[in-house]
């Protein structure tokens, strides 16, 4: 192997590859190479392969040479290497260069040999590769969730300012490589369409994505505007814009910020609209990309029975998958949490033994810490909860659910101080988000606990009017207006509460804090919960037995 790590050009079947930045080229059938788009992940994930050539590479290996220093998930590997496949494939789909090795990791199968680098790039490129652009000689199959973030225009008149929109481009190029399955062209190849004008046609075709995001920011005195817009390559349609203004007074801060919504948004985006790309037999990805879709609807009955469904089916064809055990035993949690399981038990059971098996598959996958951490709040152990939430958010910073999740634990827990601040930074990341409901809810509770009654019914009817269809905000409801005299509105919103309950819940104080699992809750919470919401759901009618 040693001949092979000091070369910089290798040969295998009929590819070139530079390690020295000329990238992958591919023979045609006139001997000439052509360049091959491939990003500069993928190549130094080929490059780190080669290498070891013959050998079984570990997953963790790979990681650690190619994302050095950042934390990242599995699947952004098998995102890269599936689309390693595709391109040393071209057509030949008996072509396993790369091979799996289960429980393992990857090993390089083709004989590879050192080579100097004198290659015949076909004319019709020479321009396009001198010029230090991809342009493939046949378009790569885009990878689902494919994106190139173009550099930023600068629109103020301070040349100096460029470094603000460049810090744009770089921060959201790594946050969207953080969500599962995106494929994120490197920041290297996409800077080199700065200033220049192409349509996103010609961009997806070149680096074989399906969605550009493109920018600009504008800063005047000490505001600053940032419009972003997203494009959908093949058709060059706009799916989503948004502009986001903000004080320079703390211009880290408020890079971080407006990146985080923007990487949160597009998650959302990118998500309904791969769902609704519908192929004759859907794959695992299909499925579970269609339940996150169905999870980003609010809070109801039928979007639980809708995405657990579909996570059957990934589960069906891949009972192994990381992602879709964790997803479901999220899914089984948060329908416990939200009041709307037939099957407390058996949801909890089962949520417990997917989410083990998701942790020791993928310890450092951010989604399988969130689903331990929604079963600990399910079974309301709110202090086991906490640090898997903030492992989740160490990974991704981008989990603007664990926020909220973070504040209502710390309210169980007796941090009442800490919750609302938390819940606010979830509600300002993502203002749009399905959960908005579900995040009022949480700050009503906070104010009853306090006693701020009319903070409390401001942010339960907010909540209200966001998700009606969920039993336990109607029931929080209920006692928020009893306490503040309205106790006809309180009678009504009880008598939803339980219409809208799948359980008896809402038959008596008793069965609601068996339910609730009352007696784990710390004393200063169990004394104040009975001197506020208790005592309201008394005065709206419910029995103590």
């Amino acid at each position: 192997m040693e001949a092979l790590a000091s070369s910089a050009v290798f040969l295998f079947e009929d590819f070139r590859l530079d390690r020295h930045g000329g990238g992958l080229f591919r023979r045609d059938d006139d001997g000439a190479f052509t360049a091959v788009a491939i990003g500069s992940r993928g190549l130094d994930i080929l490059g780190v392969l080669i290498d070891r050539a013959g050998e079984v590479v570990s997953k963790d290996e790979i990681i650690a040479a190619v994302w050095s220093g950042t934390v990242v998930e599995d699947s952004n590997l098998t995102v890269q290497i599936s689309a390693l496949r595709r391109a040393l494939e071209h057509g030949r789909p008996n072509r396993r260069c790369i091979r799996t090795v289960p429980g393992r990791g990857y090993r390089f199968a083709a004989p590879v040999t050192p080579g100097a680098w004198a290659p015949s790039v076909a004319p019709a490129m020479r321009a396009e590769v001198n010029a230090d652009l991809p342009a493939p000689s046949v378009p790569v199959a885009a990878p689902r969730l494919s994106i190139v973030v173009l550099p930023f225009t600068n629109l103020s008149n301070d040349p100096d300012r460029q470094y603000f929109a460049d810090g744009m481009t770089d921060d959201l190029t790594t946050d969207l490589s953080r969500i599962t399955h995106m494929f994120v062209i490197a920041r290297n190849t996409a800077f080199t369409y700065r200033n220049k004008q192409f349509a996103a046609k010609q961009i997806g075709r070149e680096l074989g994505v399906r969605y550009v995001l493109e920018g600009s920011v504008q800063r005047s005195g000490s505001q600053v505007r940032i419009n972003a817009q997203l494009i959908e390559a093949a058709s060059d349609a706009h799916l989503w814009a948004e502009r986001f203004d903000g004080d320079t007074s703390d211009l880290f801060a408020l890079q971080n910020e407006i990146t985080t919504r923007i990487a949160v948004a597009l998650n959302q985006e990118l998500i309904a609209a791969e769902a609704a790309r519908r192929t004759e037999r859907p794959d695992v990805l299909e499925y579970i990309l269609r339940a996150r879709a169905a999870y980003a609807k609010p809070t109801s009955r039928e979007r639980n029975t809708e995405g657990i469904s579909l996570l059957e089916l990934a589960l069906a064809l891949d009972s192994h998958s990381a992602e879709a055990q964790s997803m479901m035993a999220g899914a089984l949690a948060g329908r416990v949490l939200n009041g709307l399981s037939n099957s407390t038990a058996a949801d909890l059971e089962r949520a417990k033994g997917l989410s083990e098996q998701a942790l020791a598959a993928s310890f450092r996958s951010p989604l399988a810490h969130i689903a331990k951490a929604h079963l600990r709040r399910a079974q309301r152990r709110y202090a086991e909860a906490i640090p898997e939430y903030e492992t989740a958010l160490a990974y991704n910073r981008n989990y603007v659910y664990a926020f909220f999740a973070l504040g209502q634990c710390k309210l169980h827990t007796g941090s009442i101080e800490e919750t609302i601040p938390l819940v606010e930074r979830a509600i300002r990341l993502s203002p749009r988000d399905p959960e908005l409901g579900v995040w009022y809810q949480q700050i009503g509770n906070a104010h009853l606990l306090q006693s701020h009654t009319d903070e409390a019914v401001i942010w339960l009817e907010k909540a209200r009017s966001h998700t009606p269809a969920h039993p336990t905000i109607r029931g929080d409801l209920a006692s928020a207006y009893a306490l503040n005299g309205q106790t006809e509105r309180a009678t009504a919103q009880l008598a939803a509460a339980r219409r809208l309950s799948p359980d008896d819940r809402y038959s008596s104080i008793a069965r609601l804090k068996e339910v609730r699992n009352f007696e784990v809750l710390t004393a200063q919470i169990r004394a104040l919960s009975e001197a506020t919401y208790y005592a309201g759901l008394r005065k709206a009618g419910m029995p103590e037995q």
